[in-house]
């Protein structure tokens, strides 16, 4: 027994000088960010502006609109509020560059075809569906999403969404849409691909962003997350003695994996545990299966498909 304690101590300090190696590598690739504050740009422009401004910054005045829609947008009322409490929240660079440059080593480690963006930071009359968007070497994030979660701006929005409209999300946010563009879309419409998919997703973050709390990466508080960890065996029985894990059935989806106030077992605890469990779940999934298949790449990880990673696991919930 002593042999045993005494080897996986070993092997923990292995694994976590292997880590720390990789972060040494990972720290020395180089990467400065191309960041324009289009937020900011926009809140101090004039109306004579507005042309030079749509020539230099197309992407941000459709064609089909018209110049009047910019100019009434200048005297907004809403707008000019918008833009003061995007500047007082992000008032420099100080909090932007040093989250997106650690993202972009950590992409680019890992998959060296990465080529970094150029970032454009703007306002969206705090459209949060849509707060970071990705186009060819373009990126977008809108700071009016991530004001913090008690903002004043974001009354009505449901709380399940405001609570990660805050300065953390910001990376994870970005961190999504790239992994969006690297995990294989699921080949069959199984609760058990779509679990993976996202913890293949998740994955990607546990590699990418490794200062990041777990919850932060997924989006659940720290209450929500200590509920998920307690409760993963239980969550885990309810899958497979329901047999919903091979189930094709539409309504699992939101029950288990889509954005929502809490997933919905038709039991008393709905109302204690966070929306997306399934997604949560499909991450310890993939994380057991990396742990217990060392050959395994990322690269090829990226597009197994959910049954290999399923039988190959050896995943078994901590009590």
């Amino acid at each position: 027994m002593r042999y045993v304690l005494l080897l996986l101590s070993l092997l923990a300090v292995a694994g976590c000088v292997d880590k720390s190696k990789i972060e040494e590598k990972i720290n020395a690739v180089p990467m400065t960010i191309d960041l324009v504050r289009f937020d900011q740009i926009f809140a101090t422009t004039t109306l004579e502006n507005i042309p030079v401004l749509k020539k230099e910054y197309p992407m941000f005045f459709p064609k089909q609109y018209h110049d009047s829609i910019w100019e009434q947008r200048v005297k907004d009322t809403f707008q000019i509020e918008l833009n003061k409490a995007v500047s007082e929240t992000f008032p420099n660079n100080d909090e932007l560059d040093p989250q997106l440059t650690e993202l972009f080593k950590h992409i680019k480690y890992y998959f060296p075809q990465f080529k970094k963006p150029r970032v454009f930071t703007t306002t969206s009359d705090v459209d949060y569906k849509n707060k970071v968007l990705l186009s060819d070497s373009l990126l977008i994030v809108a700071l009016d999403t991530y004001l913090g979660a008690d903002h004043r701006f974001y009354e009505g929005v449901p709380n399940y969404v405001r609570k990660n409209m805050k300065k953390s999300r910001l990376a994870p946010d970005v961190a999504t849409v790239y992994s969006q563009q690297l995990v294989s879309r699921p080949r069959t419409r199984t609760l058990l691909a779509q679990m993976i998919y996202f913890g293949k997703e998740l994955y990607l973050k546990d590699q990418w962003l490794p200062s990041t709390t777990d919850g932060e990466k997924i989006g659940f508080t720290e209450d929500e997350l200590i509920w998920a960890q307690e409760n993963e065996v239980d969550i885990w029985r309810y899958f497979v003695e329901n047999e919903i894990l091979f189930s094709t059935d539409v309504k699992l989806l939101p029950r288990f994996i889509n954005p929502a106030p809490f997933s919905k077992f038709y039991l008393e605890i709905d109302n204690e545990s966070p929306g997306m469990i399934g997604r949560y779940i499909g991450w310890q999934m993939v994380r057991s299966y990396m742990d217990n298949n060392a050959a395994v790449t990322i690269n090829q990880l990226m597009i197994s498909d959910a049954e290999e990673i399923f039988n190959n696991s050896k995943y078994k919930p901590k009590k």
